[in-house]
């Protein structure tokens, strides 16, 4: 074995400074009966979205895929439901 010296707590404080990272994961149905501007404040507001979509995605999310994109956020539809990220939060689609 080497005499190899890792701090633990040094490296945990380190990381918890540099990650600012504020918001939730917010589960919902993409159905038509939540406003378009409901859904923007949430992405907005840092969150991601993980919605359920019962219906057309591209017709129940035109309303405000636009405006989350053009904020640099992004969409993703995937298995049934369309997760929704704040600009700064990565959706890694390279296991798909």
């Amino acid at each position: 074995m080497s005499d190899f010296d890792l701090d633990l707590r040094a490296v945990e404080e380190h990381i918890d400074d540099e990650l600012d990272l504020e918001g939730s994961i917010v589960l919902g149905v993409l159905d038509g009966t939540t406003t378009p501007e409901e859904w923007l404040e949430i992405v907005g507001n840092g969150n991601v979205l993980v919605l359920n979509v019962e219906g057309d995605v591209n017709e129940l999310a035109a309303s405000f895929a636009r405006d989350v994109r053009e904020a640099g956020g992004s969409l993703v539809h995937f298995r049934g439901f369309l997760l929704v990220a704040p600009p700064g939060v990565d959706v890694d689609t390279g296991r798909l």
